[in-house]
């Protein structure tokens, strides 16, 4: 069903944008970077939180970054992660799935700074065998999504 939200979703700003289905599964970052051969970065995660004033979120990151809880918490105060029920009830999508397109209810979406590393990320599209491809310029524009800066990335090692 929410991969039919996106697909809606698309079809009513007239994006042209191909939804990628897998056999295989993309439900963690790991797995969605082995199944479209890209580094881990690449893999746009959608992590949705809920705030301390009760106010739920969407970030959308780079697949290696994790969150910085100071810069988290200077930007949105406190916040906690959604339970699995929690999630799929407010975006319509399955953990693993979780994208911000096509949600259940509106939700505020924060694009974290990490995106900007790559010309092109990949979402997921709803459903745990789904992405698409998509420039970080375009899914900003899409997802109205404003830039914030609330994770840290792996420093790269020196050879």
């Amino acid at each position: 069903m929410s991969l039919q939200s996106v697909r809606e979703f698309f079809a009513a700003r007239q994006l042209d944008i191909p939804i990628i289905e897998l056999e295989t599964s993309t439900a963690t970052v790991a797995l969605a970077a082995q199944a479209h051969g890209v580094e881990p970065g690449r893999i746009a995660k959608t992590l949705a939180f809920r705030l301390g004033e009760g106010r739920v979120i969407l970030l959308v990151a780079a697949g290696d970054a994790r969150i910085d809880n100071r810069k988290f918490k200077e930007a949105f105060g406190k916040g906690k992660m959604l339970p699995a029920e929690d999630v799929v009830e407010l975006t319509g999508h399955p953990v693993g799935g979780v994208c911000p397109f096509g949600l259940a209810h509106p939700l505020p979406v924060y694009l974290d700074q990490s995106l900007q590393a790559y010309d092109v990320v990949l979402p997921a599209a709803g459903d745990v065998h789904t992405a698409v491809k998509v420039a970080v310029s375009q899914l900003a524009d899409i997802t109205a999504g404003a830039w914030v800066d609330v994770c840290q990335v792996p420093v790269a090692e020196a050879a």
